[in-house]
């Protein structure tokens, strides 16, 4: 729960973000960067931490979610909070800046107000302004899902963003989308990276060993830190097994319980967990777990204005596209934190001045897939997002071009949390629609599908989202349905949670024995067939010239 301690140095935080402090927090004035910087170190140890920025080298608009559901014990707390909730809980002012980056509430005209965010130039900026402040005290790490989801990290295998991550001078990371590109390939970057990729919870099954090192040890301000790696425990269940075929993941509290005492034993005097669990799971390990002093936690995309302490444990969630820059200020004594300070700094592109020398990086990259990037397929005419719960409107388009250009009479989005928003009247471009669909496995199959199938699956995707047990949950949303309408109630347990499907063209119940024509994109299967979704999507934007996607209550929740 958010201490009135919490509670006062979230609101520290905005005022500092803002000129004048807390008395002109309220006019939501012009901000600098020097205001976006402003904070008054605390102890030893200052942690920079980013996560799931998911290749995104440039600005964007990311739209946070207005639904975000917890079940069991996490119901009613961060991050399961959204819009006026989450603003109440926090103590942020509608239609502010803040508002703007942390709900979705007037998020068009927000968005236009105070234009888009991140941007790996702009974070670099961040990062040397601190390092110069804090010398010889700062680690950066970064909590993964840093190598996919973009054109340019598609083509480049991933090494784009190696280099990026490397000119960054990030001190260690750990991974989950990473794995997408194969054993080979992921030992292959992970050597070029010149920082450790952390994985405690990665085993080789043939050879029974260990694939990546499970802890760094780091000296900063006079303190002996150990950063364990916790890579996502179900990257074989919710991606393709086959990419990874003989490794093994799983959440193995038991061994990170080992993995701090042997830290401790070693003469660490700060624990840190560098995590992709999602922040459900690691707010239970740090309950289950003794003697993690901070979880910088990925996976879920959270971006919460305040460390969340469980036990003795922080918990950190810095979001997700590089919109948000953690800083995490540490006075440690006696192998304790004694004091922190906290402030999850907004990376405002008009804001912030580029760093040069990753500015020229990105250009080098960008430059050779300039015309490509840049190709206007279409005109959006609504706002166009994807992360949610149970529906966003670039999945509703996504099912849309597959209904039609594939001939389905029903279509499945997988959950993905990862894609920029585009606003209406923005050119949709190549670069955008690869900014939803950049996978490695991405043939848009065409297959036949009984309706008990149909409900079995999308039971599946519920528990796995819905499991009132956070170490059952993977992650993500539900997966997104076109062509068909449904009910959840996600407090029910597996099996009783889907029901009332019907086909939206005519209203009928879809039938558990009667087959149905399915098309969908990202099976986990082996040999899928199919046309690339990035294809399917371009050429249904190109027919369409201007889209329009309003928002569908296509899925209707009971019980919460």
């Amino acid at each position: 729960m958010l201490t009135r301690r919490d509670f006062l140095q979230v609101a520290a935080a905005t005022a500092a973000a803002l000129p004048g402090g807390l008395a002109r927090a309220a006019d939501n004035g012009a901000v600098t960067q020097d205001d976006l910087l402003a904070f008054k170190p605390v102890g030893q140890v200052t942690l920079l931490n980013f996560c799931d920025i998911h290749a995104q080298l440039v600005p964007l608009y990311y739209r946070e979610p207005a639904i975000n559901l917890g079940v069991g014990a996490a119901r009613g707390l961060p991050p399961h909070l959204t819009g006026k909730d989450f603003l109440t809980y926090f103590g942020l002012k509608a239609g502010t800046r803040a508002a703007y980056m942390f709900t979705c509430d007037d998020f068009t005209a927000l968005a236009r107000r105070y234009g888009r965010v991140g941007g790996v130039d702009r974070i670099a900026t961040l990062v040397k302004a601190i390092r110069a402040e804090r010398p010889g005290n700062t680690l950066l790490l970064d909590s993964g899902d840093t190598w996919q989801g973009s054109y340019t990290a598609l083509k480049a295998g991933g090494e784009d963003m190696v280099g990026v991550m490397r000119h960054l001078g990030v001190d260690a990371m750990t991974g989950h989308w990473e794995f997408t590109y194969g054993n080979d390939r992921v030992k292959e970057l992970a050597s070029k990276l010149g920082f450790p990729f952390l994985a405690s919870n990665v085993r080789d099954t043939e050879w029974d060993e260990e694939v990546f090192a499970h802890t760094a040890f780091f000296d900063r301000g006079g303190v002996k830190v150990a950063v364990i790696g916790q890579a996502f425990p179900y990257t074989p269940i919710a991606n393709p097994r086959w990419m990874i075929p003989t490794w093994s993941f799983g959440i193995r509290e038991s061994e990170m319980q080992q993995r701090v005492d042997a830290a401790r034993a070693a003469g660490a005097q700060l624990v840190v967990m560098l995590s992709h669990n999602g922040f459900d799971t690691d707010r239970k390990m740090a309950q289950q777990v003794k003697g993690i002093d901070v979880i910088l936690t990925g996976h879920t995309h959270d971006a919460i204005p305040a460390a969340i302490k469980v036990g003795s444990t922080l918990l950190v969630g810095a979001g997700s596209h590089g919109k948000f820059l953690a800083r995490l200020d540490l006075d440690v004594r006696d192998g304790k934190v004694a004091d922190y300070a906290f402030k999850l700094i907004p990376v405002l592109a008009d804001v912030i001045a580029p760093d040069q020398d990753m500015a020229a990086l990105v250009a080098n990259i960008r430059e050779p897939h300039k015309a490509e990037l840049g190709r206007v397929l279409g005109r959006a005419d609504s706002l166009l997002y994807r992360r949610d719960n149970l529906n966003g409107t670039f999945d509703d388009l996504i099912c849309d071009a597959l209904l039609q250009e594939r001939d389905a009479e029903i279509a499945l989005s997988p959950g993905f949390r990862w894609g920029a928003t585009l606003l209406p009247g923005q050119a949709i471009t190549l670069e955008d629609v690869y900014n939803q669909t950049a996978i490695t496995y991405p043939a848009a199959y065409r297959n036949a599908m009984t309706g008990k199938t149909l409900k079995e699956t999308l039971e599946g995707v519920a528990d796995n989202l819905f499991n009132p047990d956070p170490y059952y949950q993977q992650g993500g949303d539900m997966v997104r349905v076109g062509g068909m309408s449904y009910t959840i109630a996600p407090d029910q347990p597996l099996g009783k949670r889907i029901t009332d499907m019907r086909l939206t063209r005519t209203g009928k119940p879809i039938d558990p024995a009667k087959t149905y024509t399915v098309a969908g994109w990202a099976s986990v299967t082996k040999g899928t067939e199919g046309p690339p979704i990035w294809d399917v999507v371009t050429q249904y934007v190109a027919g369409k010239s201007v889209v329009t996607v309003p928002e569908r209550q296509r899925v209707k929740v009971v019980g919460i």
